[in-house]
């Protein structure tokens, strides 16, 4: 157990340190989130692959159910190579609610505790929540999500333009495919 949380700790601080950007300053988030609408399916279409990605190769998505505590609950699921669906369940929430599009996500749980969050932040959002940028103030990981498997390309353009200013390098993200194993 020891040496699980030893490991944990160690790729946490691994992946902080990775892709940081120069000159210190972190991207801007949204000034406002809808958590509400926040809600749902989303599809990664491109991302920096986090731990939890590096085993999938096509349709990774992301659903968030507002749970009445005001906490949210978040499965991902991602085909992977040999055809099966992996899913991994955990839990978000607003620490600060001056800031409602900086969020902490954690997927260890322990005797009931969420541990090791991890900062999840909203830097783009279409105006009806058709597509979402999500990053981490040192830029170690990030996604393109969309509502819809596929983004149009102009959405993409504004997307890619949107990453460029926030000191993010568009060719990190990796295109995802759309699922090629049944709707995960």
């Amino acid at each position: 157990m020891r040496a699980t949380i030893a490991v944990l700790l160690l790729l946490m601080f691994w992946g902080g340190i990775g892709m940081a950007r120069g000159d210190g300053v972190s991207p801007e988030v949204v000034p406002d989130v809808d958590v509400e609408r926040y809600m749902g399916r989303w599809y990664a279409v491109a991302h920096i692959p986090t731990t939890f990605e590096r085993r999938c190769v096509s349709g990774i998505t992301a659903d968030y159910t507002l749970l009445e505590s005001g906490r949210i609950e978040v499965v991902n699921s991602c085909c992977k190579e040999d055809g099966t669906v992996q899913r991994v369940r955990g839990r978000a929430w607003v620490p600060d609610t001056e800031e409602p599009a900086k969020l902490l996500v954690s997927f260890v749980r322990f005797l009931g505790w969420w541990l090791f969050p991890g900062d999840y932040w909203i830097l783009a959002l279409g105006e009806d929540y058709e597509f979402a940028v999500v990053g981490h103030p040192q830029r170690t990981y990030g996604w393109i999500l969309s509502r819809t498997p596929t983004l149009a390309p102009e959405a993409l353009d504004r997307i890619i333009e949107i990453l460029e200013a926030q000191g993010y390098a568009y060719d990190a993200f990796v295109p995802i495919p759309p699922s090629g194993c049944g709707e995960p």
